[in-house]
């Protein structure tokens, strides 16, 4: 079960990274500081937004844009620290 909780909370731990990766691609090519022409540079952002969409779009339907800036991924940083926490508290327990 342990291991089980291990798992739970590295797949977590990585999907921050992807959600930390489409931020800074998607702020770079908004500021075009890379090339959206580049095919590599184009399916890494298409990757990671196939991948984050799906979790932040709910929290973008509840909480719209202020001023023109997206605070869903800070909200989805929140919950995901929310739940390895919850992991690492409860899972133990359930050894």
């Amino acid at each position: 079960m342990n291991s089980l909780i291990i798992l739970i909370d590295n797949i977590i731990y990585l999907y921050s990274l992807v959600l930390i990766i489409n931020i800074v691609l998607s702020w770079l090519a908004a500021f075009h500081v890379i090339n959206m022409s580049n095919r590599f540079v184009y399916s890494v952002l298409d990757i990671t937004y196939k991948l984050t969409d799906p979790l932040l779009n709910p929290i973008r339907r509840f909480l719209p844009n202020i001023a023109g800036l997206d605070f869903s991924p800070i909200i989805l940083f929140l919950i995901l620290g929310f739940m390895r926490n919850l992991l690492r508290e409860y899972g133990t327990g359930l050894l």
